[in-house]
């Protein structure tokens, strides 16, 4: 919801930030390579922050940081990351086309929060915008064919369409607040995403082991 303040009767126009490139703001401008390790994971910045950075690399891979809108065809890397960040998924075209060049040549794609939501168009389903964004460190979700659930970190305002996923990816997560979706997964296992924040700082920890399912197909 767009709102402003006006002081001593001097109005001002509203200002909408999905209207904007965000991520031309946030995102880095030069690659650069972080940390050592036999492997390497393009990791597509949209505003992405120091904990992905962290957990990736504590887990003995290296990263090359790439700008948002990078070409990733000619790097050679073992798989792909697309960071969380800010704005409307609608207007990512940009990442959604590198996303679907990894997933032609089976490359290992995860995708955080925004991340998550250029991954579904990419996959070619829908987003919209939710009515109330989910907004806080205590949100409860539950993996698909299981009763576990697990506490996450969530700051977003948009949401991946279940109803619009092809027949080939499936939801991985769902929010049980309210049944949005918070993650989905292709059938052949090599490709998923999710909505929340398995990295987040200072927690909750409950999902990090997504770093290690994503890794696993790397290594």
């Amino acid at each position: 919801m767009l709102g402003k303040i006006i002081i001593a009767e001097k109005n001002v126009d509203y200002y909408d930030p999905n209207k904007e490139n965000l991520l031309d703001k946030l995102s880095i401008r030069t690659p650069e390579y972080i940390g050592n390790g036999k492997k390497t994971i393009a990791l597509l910045d949209c505003g992405c922050k120091t904990s992905i950075i962290k957990n990736v690399t504590e887990r003995d891979v290296k990263i090359l940081r790439l700008p948002w809108d990078w070409d990733i065809s000619g790097e050679k890397v073992d798989g792909l990351l697309i960071s969380s960040g800010p704005g409307d998924p609608q207007t990512c075209t940009a990442i959604v086309e590198q996303v679907k060049k990894a997933m032609t040549i089976e490359m290992p794609v995860f995708g955080i929060c925004l991340g998550h939501q250029i991954m579904g168009i990419a996959a070619g389903a829908d987003t919209y915008k939710l009515k109330y964004g989910h907004r806080s460190q205590n949100q409860p979700v539950i993996k698909t064919g299981t009763n576990k659930c697990f506490v996450t970190s969530q700051n977003h305002g948009f949401a991946v369409d279940n109803t619009t996923l092809p027949k080939d990816w499936n939801p991985l997560f769902t929010n049980l607040n309210d049944k949005t979706n918070e993650g989905i997964i292709h059938e052949s296992g090599r490709f998923f995403s999710v909505q929340f924040h398995p990295e987040a700082a200072p927690g909750p920890y409950d999902t990090t082991f997504l770093f290690d399912d994503f890794l696993k197909m790397i290594k």
